[in-house]
């Protein structure tokens, strides 16, 4: 899957599907083709249920890294959980063609959601994923029921300086080490379940494709945004500031429902919080 050698290729294998066997039984996987090369989605729960997609956040993060959250999700939702293409994980990018805009990356997941046979989805995404999710939302109106955003950057605020800095060593040259040192300043020292950092720390070895990014969604188009909006943030993310965030979204959103999870940093809030997040959305998601 184009990891730089035979031993990082099956040392991320192995811990990505160590993450896995914490998915519910019966969870299958499927690959999609699409514009910029075939998309691994991992899927679960009833085969009739309404459907959620699920998109990670960057950097090291994967499809798996919803594990704590899949179990609730899939007792009422077919769930949808796809790897980004050229970020690490089990998607086969295109040779020589990859997402360089917003516009190519509503390509792309009409084309899995066509795939996957899904007109219309509940949609959600963490950090880099929320932003994802958000862009799509505003340029596909019609395929989007209900969107949560957990922690979602650069959306309604940009990075703190401090998480660019701290971030900036990882950056340049990843190594696990610098993955982890990274992960335990910003989760500030908080337990993090062991085989879902060994999967952080071995993506470190991935040779991802520069990821698209570009400038927060316009206040006009988050002012005309119909779908139910769900916002869960972290109390103690170094990300940004969440209360900025916040407050920007509920002065822009026509239908947001927004909470600060204390406690919780913006890596860790994925699993970190599974009851709280849990509840929140099945809530929202049932609705």
């Amino acid at each position: 899957m184009g990891i730089r050698s035979p031993y990082d290729r099956d040392r991320f294998e192995s811990a990505y599907d160590k993450v896995m066997t914490k998915w519910p039984a019966g969870r299958e996987a499927v690959l999609v083709p699409t514009p910029f090369g075939e998309t691994y989605v991992n899927v679960c729960g009833p085969v009739d249920g309404r459907p959620l997609v699920l998109l990670p956040g960057g950097g090291g993060a994967t499809s798996a890294s919803w594990y704590a959250q899949t179990a609730q999700l899939a007792r009422t939702h077919r769930l949808y959980a796809p790897d980004l293409i050229g970020a690490p994980g089990r998607s086969v990018p295109a040779a020589g063609r990859r997402p360089r805009t917003v516009a190519d990356l509503v390509t792309w997941l009409d084309a899995v959601l066509d795939g996957l046979r899904a007109p219309v989805v509940d949609l959600g995404g963490h950090s880099y994923g929320g932003w994802i999710a958000l862009h799509y939302a505003l340029r596909a109106p019609g395929r989007v029921r209900r969107l949560f955003l957990l922690d979602p950057t650069q959306c309604f605020a940009g990075f703190e300086t401090a998480y660019l800095l701290h971030a900036l060593p990882m950056l340049l040259r990843p190594t696990p080490r610098r993955v982890r040192t990274f992960l335990e300043w910003e989760t500030g020292g908080a337990a993090l379940d062991p085989d879902w950092l060994r999967l952080q720390e071995a993506g470190a070895g991935f040779p991802s494709a520069r990821p698209v990014t570009g400038p927060r969604p316009a206040p006009e188009a988050l002012r005309g945004l119909n779908a139910s909006v769900l916002l869960l943030l972290a109390g103690s993310s170094r990300t940004h500031d969440t209360h900025l965030v916040a407050a920007r979204a509920g002065g822009l959103l026509p239908r947001v429902e927004t909470d600060i999870l204390p406690d919780v940093s913006h890596h860790a809030l994925p699993h970190a919080a599974p009851e709280r997040l849990g509840r929140h959305l099945t809530g929202f998601l049932g609705s």
